[in-house]
């Protein structure tokens, strides 16, 4: 179902229902912020509340409300709740506590959340136990508390799972306007994603910024992110928490490689959201966003007045994946006309103070390092808290070099507490962005070139298993080969056919490898044995904890051994593995992670992220694998996937070796609830 939410966060009349100082806290922030719609106080007893004439009760009011803050007690907000939306109200905030959140204490609290969604029936509530939401556009704030937002014409929304880090981010100093602050609570009715979606209906927002603790509703999330890519506002997610439930009961490399957020970062980089993990850089990186837009590429310059500085950017920048694009040669001659014979010229910059003063001079040194491919072009100063004046001329020549070449610049302090809020709004209104510290301004521009379009494909939604069985080995292959997996030449033998085991590999050619079945770590168990002539297997098999037994060709030729695995998570869908396999899987710490289902040039993207990539691509004049083949066997554990998501909790090959001609699984591991 969508909700239409238009009233309920631009509202042109506000009831407030309950007394005491949280709800006249209310009308005051709203009257603060200039809230110029009716404001209804509902009071069974007072008279008036801080001025505005009281209704004894929802039903006295002159109409129906478009927005409702509701700060009565958890039992009589449903009753509210229910009168409201029987009205035609546009919407609700729910203050109370003590609903789902306090479930593992009162057991009545997840009972009375399924009578509150109930009483709401199609009307949208915000909430339970949240703070509301603050609407600096149209001076709206169903709000019980101080904060810092204060009247503009466009900005960003963001949108919180936490209250009081809501509170926190309205009271930011950096130049960031705020045009919506949300809090959604425990989320009752209203998913983070329906919420944020209703932003992006007004053309005034800019950007959305998330903070996130976990996912629900997947397929409201995909509709989001395709809403938000269509109308060119882009999305900041501040992830924090992951779900651990991809990794219960797993016996697989996989899960131990996934971890418990390699979903949400799969997640968010499916849906096109740059991805942050600290607030600064969450609210640096949308005012960039707010200014200038996604960068375009990754190219970046730095300029300053000191070595020092100029160091601290480049060794900044390292964790990034930004890149100081060298000097062109027009570049050079421009800088070295500014500057003299006794600069050294590169990127990042160190024009030492030759020209500090020379507004006109350093105007045509900003202009000369900003080059039309560079993403952003930085200039460190940190200006004194007293006596600034000598400092004019670089704000100045910040702003006349935007003027002259159009490229996005930025003043970056080195330390955030460096970068008066004057100077940041005169920078503002020069179009130039004020950084609060190198980290954050190149942490956040990293992370805003990482926005992209949205992947198309819907993601493939797992079942829940309530009984999963691992397969052994002979019939998780024989599943996977039905779907183009290749697999070594193979026999398959009990125990009590020991003594026939060369007779059974009589038609494999040697060298062999024996396997003990029905063990998940094989080599651990001492298990696995190579290298064997057929005389040698019934003595090797005799050595081995098991009563069954695979006998393989072994494969020759390898270039790399790699590990594919794919498990099933409840929260984010399906992780897909890659990394580097065989027994050095662990120990490499070589993997990246996606969702299913990925296309082959997404797959092929994220295979060349590996580390071990460069000796599947030949290194230093090996062999290079076939890369084809390495993707062909992704996709058909990707297609065993989809058609068995409903039961599959996890599919594993372990190594696949690579060879010029082929990829072959060596081992393969299933586990799902068997029919």
């Amino acid at each position: 179902m969508t909700r239409d939410l238009s009233r309920l966060i631009r509202p042109k009349s506000i009831a407030v229902i309950g007394g005491g100082a949280w709800c006249a806290e209310v009308i005051r922030q709203c009257e603060n912020i200039g809230f110029s719609g009716d404001i209804w106080p509902v009071h069974p007893k007072a008279e008036s509340v801080l001025g505005l004439p009281a209704y004894t009760e929802i039903a006295a009011l002159p109409v129906p409300p478009d927005a409702t803050f509701i700060g009565i007690n958890r039992h009589a907000t449903i009753q509210a709740v229910a009168e409201l939306a029987s009205r035609g109200a546009g919407g609700a905030v729910c203050f109370a506590s003590g609903f789902s959140e306090a479930a593992s204490e009162d057991a009545t609290g997840a009972n009375l959340q399924d009578a509150l969604i109930t009483a709401a029936g199609d009307m949208p509530i915000l909430g339970p136990n949240c703070y509301g939401l603050i609407n600096a556009l149209d001076g709206a704030a169903l709000w019980p508390d101080q904060h810092g937002c204060r009247p503009v014409d466009k900005g960003v929304a963001i949108l919180t799972q936490s209250s009081n880090i809501a509170i926190n981010l309205t009271n930011q100093r950096r130049g960031l306007p705020i045009a919506y602050v949300a809090t959604c609570g425990n989320m009752a009715q209203l998913n983070q994603a329906e919420i944020a979606s209703a932003f992006l209906d007004d053309p005034r927002v800019t950007a959305i910024g998330l903070h996130i603790e976990g996912f629900t509703d997947l397929r409201a999330w995909e509709t989001f992110a395709h809403k938000a890519y269509k109308k060119d506002v882009p999305v900041v997610a501040l992830k924090v928490g992951a779900s651990d439930e991809a990794q219960a009961a797993t016996i697989s490399h996989t899960a131990s490689l996934a971890g418990s957020d390699a979903g949400a970062r799969a997640l968010l980089s499916r849906l096109g959201f740059a991805r942050v993990t600290e607030l600064p850089v969450f609210l640096e990186t949308l005012k960039l966003l707010h200014m200038v837009g996604v960068p375009k590429g990754r190219n970046i310059a730095s300029i300053s007045c000191s070595g020092g500085e100029a160091s601290l950017m480049a060794d900044t920048a390292l964790g990034t994946n930004l890149r100081f694009a060298p000097l062109t040669q027009s570049q050079i001659q421009e800088l070295r006309d500014v500057l003299g014979p006794m600069v050294a010229l590169a990127n990042p910059l160190d024009y030492h103070t030759y020209i500090w003063r020379d507004e006109a001079a350093m105007t045509r040194a900003w202009a000369a390092m900003m080059a039309p491919d560079t993403a952003m072009t930085f200039t460190v100063v940190d200006y004194p808290h007293e006596n600034r004046t000598d400092w004019d001329c670089a704000t100045a020549a910040a702003i006349g070099a935007r003027k002259r070449t159009g490229c996005p610049i930025s003043v970056v302090a080195s330390l955030p507490e460096l970068m008066p809020p004057d100077v940041a709004n005169e920078l503002i209104s020069g179009k130039v962005v004020p950084f609060f510290g190198l980290h954050e301004a190149l942490a956040a521009t990293d992370a805003a070139a990482s926005i992209t379009a949205p992947e198309p494909l819907p993601l493939a939604l797992p079942g829940a298993p309530s009984n999963a069985t691992v397969l052994s080995e002979v019939e998780a292959k024989r599943a996977l080969t039905e779907l183009g997996l290749d697999i070594p030449a193979h026999q398959s033998g009990a125990r009590e056919e020991t003594g026939n085991l060369a007779k059974l590999a009589e038609n494999l050619s040697a060298p062999l490898v024996l396997k003990g079945q029905g063990i998940a770590h094989k080599t651990e168990a001492g298990a696995v044995k190579l290298n064997l002539t057929p005389e040698d297997l019934d003595a090797a098999a005799a050595a081995m904890p098991s009563d069954h037994f695979l006998i393989e060709e072994m494969i020759d030729g390898g270039v790399a051994e790699l590990l594919i695995g794919i498990t099933r998570d409840p929260a984010h869908g399906f992780v897909l593995t890659l990394a580097a396999g065989g027994v050095l899987t662990e120990l490499m710490e070589d993997s990246v992670s996606l969702l299913v289902p990925a296309n082959r040039d997404h797959l092929y993207q994220s295979l060349m992220q590996l580390k071990s990539a460069k000796l599947l691509t030949g290194y230093r004049g090996g062999d290079a694998a076939n890369i084809d083949a390495i993707l062909d066997a992704t996709e058909a554990l990707q297609a065993y996937v989809l058609a068995n998501a409903s039961t599959l909790e996890e599919v594993e090959i372990n190594p696949l070796i690579c060879t010029p001609t082929r990829s072959v699984a060596a081992d393969a591991l299933i586990r799902k609830e068997m029919s």
